[in-house]
Order: C-alpha cells, then structure tokens, then sequence
C-alpha cells in the first residue's frame, strides 16, 4: 500500500468487515455502476471542492493542494485528512458516498475498493468529458482502476513488493521460492531467522497469501468474480508458506508480523530475508538503529521459475458521482496525477510512480536505487480479487490461510473453506 508507514495496513475487526460485505449486497444511486442520472449532472461546474485521502505522514498533499490553490482563487481544494488505517479510511468513504451528499468530491482510493464503489453506483466514470490522461502508465495500475471495461479512477500512486536480502550472506538473491527455501540453512547457521512477510492475520496476509497462490499459477477469483481458488495451483501456493512455517524457515513469531515487526528484524540483523514495500529502503539504510545499513540487498520477489507475483498495492483517485463542480474536480486529478506531481510523490514520499517512464530516468534512480526492482515487481503484479464484495473476500483468505499456516486446518480444509466462504460472499 506506494507505502510509507500512513499505508501499513491494519487488522480489521471481523464485524466491521462483515458489515462492509453486507452494505456491498445493497444499492447505492440506483446501482449498475454507472451512478444513475447523477453521473450526468454537474459535469461543466467549477468551484471550490474537497479531496480526501488518508493520513499524509510523507507530507507531499499539503504542498500539492497549497500550489493548486495558489494557480487557482476560485477553485479552491480543501484538504480532508483521514486516519492512517485502511478500515477506518474505507469505513468513512463508504458513509459519504452512501449519504449522496456531495462533501467528497475527490477520493484517494485503495486500488481494492474501487470495484465495490464503482459497483454501488458511486464513483463518476471517467470517460468521454470527464476522460483523463494515462498515456504511459503501468498497464496493471490502469487495470486496477478499471471495472467492467471503464475507467472509474485515475492510478495516482503504485506499489510493489521487494524482497531484501543480506548480501554479506547470500550474494545472489534467490530467484525462486525453492532456491530461497535452500538457502534457510546459512540463516542457520549464522543463527539468525530465514524468511518473513506479513502473515499475521489482517490485509497484509491477504496480500502474501495471494502473492504465493499467483506465484503458483493459481488465483482465487476469476474475471467474473467466480472464486477459483480450491484448485491444485492455488493449494500448491498455500502450502509453501505452510510448509516453511512447519519446517521453520519462516519463523514461529512471524505470523504476529505486520510490516513494521518484519522491517525491525531485518533492520536488527535478526533476519536473512523480508518481504516488504519500498518504503523500507530509506528506513533501512538511514535509520541509526539499522544494523544493515551497508549490508542487505534487494530483488524481485522470487516466484516458480523467475519473478513472483506480487499483490499490487497503490492508490487512485476518484471523482464522487454526486460532486457539484466536477469540470474543477476532473483538473484536479489531473494535477495530481502529472508526471511533475508524481516525481514530487517518489522523491519527496518515496511513492512509486505509476508513469512507467520515471522508472529509468536516471536522477529519480540515483535518488530511489529500488525502482528498476519496483518496476520489475509491478510489471509482474497482480491485483488482489476484484470484486464489488471485497471485504468479505479478504476476510476470507485471511481466517482460513491463517488456520493453515498455525496448524489448525490442513490446506485442503482451509482451500475448501475459502472457496465455500468466497462464494457465500457473492463473488460468483
């Protein structure tokens, strides 16, 4: 989740997301997708508006909403600052959106959310006068802002995991799952840990476990929102991460590791491999705690035969269907998602573009060495289910790879549990 800290995602109460999952079965503007008559209203007004997203810890909104504000007296943006927690983020948009009442014009959006509002009618889709500009963008960042072949928001920040290794131990990154795994025994030997991700159960387990089920060539939902993943691929995923656990490859603590708790190993010298955002190389290497400041190293996420599959992370935004000036609203986003407004998110918040080219121009690479490995990682991503009814999905691969990994289901039990609960959700 382009992740500085304000992205670290956080449990979500299981009453909370069940509510989110039943709220996503019911209408919202008439339904469809398409917003009902209030998509084509207000499409030529101009006025003062409000953005919204959540916590700016990277400080890189004020300054932006500042100089549009400056270039633009009677188009005043007024900036709304949620929580840091996705939940609580998501939780409130759905509020607002449901209200119909406009105080959101703009949204930053979680690239998992925009389904389920496009679904509910919610989000203006950005086609004919409202189109925006995406030339060049990374494909997968312009396919999670999609729903039903239309553009319902405009990729503004990406994300991609990396894998950090230590280099003073194992000079060549592993390019495969198996070949890491191999590797376990220098950790060993050195007596440290050999692997971690975030596997304690909340939305970063999701992502690790459906990095490892893509890895494998598996998928948990289909283009239709069908759930597939009680297949031989998708269990093969599972068990690798379930099989390094027993083995203790992967270490009894970490499935209490959110990003932070795996960051503090690795940065302690405690940790042989991590699997982590970008936002964790400055931390790394500047941090004066930071034992492996000089000694890790980092790679793309090692998968079946070359790359893994990460989960793509990242934020676009979105123009609410019931905004009143949404002519100002639409140039808004387009600011806030020029190549100028993205080299300002990378060097100034350590946000990975979604303009593929800033990726090799050199002055950003200097400053953020990752990027080549980022792009890498995001070229080969894949976005978590898309589906209208989301919460509930996560929720689902969250309680039942959780058990797997802990012991108290066996992966065929809990693919099995996954696929029945997945469907049960309506993504069918």
């Amino acid at each position: 989740m382009g992740i500085k800290i304000s992205k670290v995602y956080r449990p979500m109460a299981a009453f909370a997301v069940l509510a989110l999952a039943l709220s996503a079965c019911g209408g919202g503007n008439g339904g469809g997708g398409d917003g009902g008559g209030a998509a084509s209203q207000n499409l030529d007004s101009r006025g003062p508006i409000t953005y919204v997203q959540g916590k700016d810890n990277s400080e890189v909104i004020r300054p932006l909403v500042d100089k549009w504000n400056a270039a633009h007296p009677d188009e005043q943006v007024t900036f709304k600052e949620q929580s840091d927690k996705a939940d609580q983020q998501h939780d409130d948009l759905v509020q607002r959106f449901q209200a119909k009442n406009g105080d959101y014009d703009v949204a930053s959006v979680d690239v998992v959310w925009t389904a389920e509002f496009a679904a509910k009618g919610w989000l203006q889709p950005l086609k004919d006068t409202m189109a925006v500009d995406t030339t060049g963008f990374l494909p997968a960042t312009v396919a999670a802002a999609t729903y039903k072949d239309t553009l319902y928001a405009a990729p503004q920040t990406s994300d991609g995991g990396i894998l950090y290794y230590r280099k003073d131990l194992v000079p060549t990154p592993p390019k495969t799952w198996e070949e890491m795994m191999g590797m376990c025994s220098i950790a060993k030997e050195k007596g440290i840990d050999c692997y971690a991700g975030q596997l304690a159960q909340y939305e970063g387990l999701t992502v690790n476990v459906a990095e490892a089920i893509n890895t494998a060539g598996g998928t948990i939902v289909d283009k239709d929102g069908k759930a597939t993943v009680d297949a031989p691929e998708a269990r093969a995923g599972l068990n690798n991460l379930v099989q390094a656990y027993k083995d203790g490859n992967i270490p009894k603590q970490a499935v209490t590791y959110q990003e932070e708790q795996g960051r503090a190993s690795f940065q302690d010298g405690k940790l042989m491999f991590l699997r982590n955002w970008p936002y964790v190389y400055n931390l790394a290497k500047t941090d004066g705690a930071s034992k492996v400041k000089d000694t890790f190293g980092i790679a793309p996420l090692p998968g079946k035969d070359g790359p893994g599959s990460s989960s793509l992370g990242g934020h676009s935004l979105a123009i609410s269907v019931d905004s009143k000036n949404k002519a100002t609203a639409k140039d808004f986003v387009s600011f806030m998602i020029s190549e100028e407004t993205q080299k300002f998110y990378a060097t100034q918040g350590s946000l990975a573009p979604v303009l593929e080219s800033l990726y090799s121009d050199a002055a950003l690479v200097e400053k953020l060495p990752y990027l080549p490995v980022l792009l890498t990682s995001i070229q080969n991503a894949v976005p978590r289910p898309v589906t209208p009814f989301y919460p509930a999905v996560t929720l689902a691969i969250q309680q039942n790879s959780f058990a797997a990994i802990n012991g108290s289901k066996s992966v065929d039990q809990a693919m099995t549990d996954m696929q029945a609960a997945i469907s049960a959700a309506g993504a069918k």
